[in-house]
Parts: structure tokens; sequence; C-alpha cells
């Protein structure tokens, strides 16, 4: 327990010392961003507080650059909307506690309407303001709100123009880490409290539940860094700073579906062992030599995420030069897993109890699905294979070869987990079967 929280605190203190300079520039330029709309705000409304402009510029100067006009665009929408709607009941109704009700109602509906997503409720936030003037008052509330709202956009949108956020990769390769750390700590935790339990004799049922817990806890984890990756690589579309700088978007994305690949396997691995260790009856003598076993294999196991999630993040980060040895620790780390296999094989050959046949057999599909995703070759083909299907993005912004405009690709959900595998190629005989 001590060696974990060392580690956690070493782990927190090097992202503090490699972060902290990106975290004071990003905030500098949203504290920049929104104090000129609001000088910009206040020269066009002398005498007021246009705290409006601020606010909008805030909220767009923090989206990437491929969806910085659709988010400025999408934010005036909503308050203009709101704002329409504010003046026409102003002209019928008072501000009552129904009004003020049935106002929501119908701004939130509009709002879903236009698939605003997340300024939906500036929406019905708009028309509270502007209905909260009055009848009298509403018309010039009304206009200038929807002037600050425009100063704030085009104020955030040329302060990404002008000052880029930085491109996001590292960030993300640092969230995929993290995920492998996750991982890791868990298989090694669960490592020394079963070689513990053995030595001691003890039930290993309950501690196992509580592993498989985890498990699953890790598992629901996944699609924060799978939208820490899409951010990452959005960031890079229409980026000056990406100029120049290669592309790690497919390491990144082949990183994470090894790890939430691996994770599964996981999990349903310390099921069969929950399962096993519910009735350990059929273990007889060899209780404590099987538990040292597995808990072999799991530092193993361990060793083999851990190096593969510092590797994907070393390789996220294009400012680092990687060397042979990085891919050697990576490399030595499989080897404890092809021995793994190795003595899982003999351990089913020589196991006659169904119980343990289930379980060795989990075991080594975990270690074999392990082997498979974290082994560098295949990272390598993975990776020529994203490129390949990316590259038939670029033509939907122009004209196909015949003329005609390529219809577009839907854009990947924020949690998506995992990259969708490109389909085979049917063969001629299949066509003709269909």
């Amino acid at each position: 327990m001590l060696e974990r929280w060392r580690r956690t605190l070493s782990r927190a203190v090097t992202r503090v010392r490699e972060d902290g300079r990106a975290a004071v520039l990003w905030s500098m330029r949203i504290t920049i961003a929104a104090t000129a709309s609001y000088v910009v705000g206040t020269l066009f409304f002398p005498g007021t507080e246009p705290l409006l402009a601020p606010l909008t510029a805030m909220l767009v100067v923090q989206v990437t650059p491929v969806s910085l006009l659709a988010s400025g665009l999408d934010r005036v929408v909503a308050v203009v909307s709101g704002v329409l709607l504010a003046i026409g009941f102003s002209a019928v109704a008072p501000l009552e506690w129904w009004s003020l009700g049935l106002l929501i109602l119908i701004a939130i509906t509009i709002g879903q309407a236009l698939r605003l997503q997340s300024n939906l409720i500036e929406v019905a936030i708009s028309a509270m303001l502007v209905l909260g003037v009055g009848a009298l008052g509403a018309p010039a509330a009304a206009w200038q709100r929807i002037a600050e709202t425009l100063v704030g956009a085009a104020v955030g949108i040329a302060a990404n123009l002008l000052f880029p956020p930085k491109v996001a990769s590292a960030d993300a390769g640092m969230a995929i880490d993290d995920l492998a750390d996750t991982i890791s700590d868990l298989l090694t935790s669960a490592a020394d409290e079963l070689t513990e339990l053995a030595t001691e004799g003890r039930e290993v049922a309950p501690a196992a539940r509580d592993w498989l817990g985890e498990a699953r806890r890790i598992t629901h984890a996944i699609p924060r860094v799978g939208a820490a990756v899409l951010h990452a690589e959005q960031g890079r579309r229409f980026n000056v700073r990406a100029v120049g700088t290669p592309d790690v978007g497919p390491g990144l994305r082949q990183g994470l579906e090894a790890l939430e690949h691996a994770a599964v396997a996981i999990r349903g691995m310390l099921r069969a062992v929950v399962d096993a260790t519910d009735d350990p009856s059929w273990l007889g003598d060899s209780a404590t030599d099987v538990y040292l076993g597995l808990a072999q294999t799991l530092r193993e196991m361990a060793g083999g995420v851990d190096a593969f999630g510092q590797l994907v993040r070393d390789e996220a980060d294009v400012t680092r030069r990687m060397s042979a040895g990085d891919v050697l620790v990576v490399r030595e780390s499989l080897d404890g897993l092809h021995e793994a296999r190795a003595r899982l094989d003999d351990l089913l050959m020589t196991t006659s109890a169904p119980q343990g046949i289930e379980l060795f057999a989990s075991i080594l599909s975990t270690v074999k699905r392990l082997l498979r995703e974290l082994d560098l070759d295949e990272r390598i083909r993975r990776q020529v294979q994203m490129l390949r299907t990316s590259r038939p993005r670029a033509a939907r912004y122009g004209v196909g070869p015949s003329g005609v405009r390529p219809p577009e690709a839907a854009e990947p959900d924020p949690d998506a987990e995992t990259q969708v595998l490109p389909a085979a190629r049917r063969s001629r005989r299949d066509k003709r079967r269909t």
C-alpha cells in the first residue's frame, strides 16, 4: 500500500511539473480573450457592463479550431432564439411563476428542435433575462444582449485564430498512460494481496470480488479517455500549431484500443477467479502453489500494461526523442507474458478438475489477448491501417474524380471507446453467393 501511494504521488508531481506551463498559458488565453471582449463591449455600449461578451468569449475560446465556428454560431442562434421568444412573451404575459415555467419549457423545446446541444440551455437563459426587464425595456435589452453575444463570439474566434490552442496529443497520451497505470496498479495490488492471503491460508473470494469491482470501474472510465483522444485528433485540424508536427493520432487510437481490450479481458479473468475461489475445495493441498502462480502471472500482466502505456505516452509527446531502450522495455515485459503462457499451457494439460480448467483457460486467454494487443509489430500494422482508412476523408472537402461531391462522414461521438474497424473486402465467390 505504501508503494502504491508513493507511485501515485510521484505521478502527480511529474504531471504538475510537466503541465504547469501549459496550464498557465491556457489560463492566460482565456483571461485575455474575456478581458478584450469586455473592453470591446464597453466601446459599443458606453455606460453599461456588457458581462455577456466576456462570458461568450470564454466559452468560445475553449473549443478546438475545427468546432470553433460551429460553437460560436450555435451560441448566437441560441441567444437570438431566446431573445425573440422573450420579446413575444413580454407583449402578452407578465412575469409570473406560471409564465416563467411556460417560457422555460418552450425555450428548451426550441433548443432541442434546433439541435443546439451544449448551448441549448442558453435559449432559456436569454429568454429569462430579457423577460425580467419587463415589457417596456424588453426590445432594448434584447438587442443589447444579441450585440454583446456577437461581440464575445467574434473576440473569442479572433483569439483562437491569432493564438491557437496547443495540440493536445501529449494530454491524450497522458490520459492513456493513466489508464494503463490504473490497470497495472489493480493487477499489482491484487498480486500482492493474493500472495499475502495464500501464505496465511486465508479466504481469497472476498478480495477477488473487490478486484472485480475495481475492474468494472476501470472499464467504465474508458470513454473519458476516448474523449481525450478525440479532442487531440480534432485539435490538429485547422490549427497552425500542428503544421510541421507528426500526426500521432493513429498511435493514440491504437493504444486506447489495445488497453480497452486488455481491460475487458482482465475483467473477465477476474470474474473467473471469483467463480473459482467461491468453492476452493477443488484445489486441495495445491491451493498455495496455484495462488502464488496466479500472483506471479498478475505481476507479469501489470508489467506489460505499464510499459505499453508509457510507450504510448512517450510517442505522443512530439518534443521527446524515442530511443531503442524505450522499445526494449516493452519487449522485455512481454517476455514475462510468454513465460506465463507456457506455464498455463502446462497447467491445463495436468489439471482434471472442471473449476481448474475453467480458471486456467480464462487466465491463458487473457494472457494471449495481452500478447496480441501489446505486440509492437501489431501496433505498427494497426497504425498503418488507420492511416490508410483516414486518407479518403480529405476527399470530402472537394470534388471526386467523377465530378460528384462525396458524402460527408459522420463525426465520431465523444464517448466512442474504440475506432470502428474497417470492413473486410469480400471475395468474388462471396459476392456471387449473395
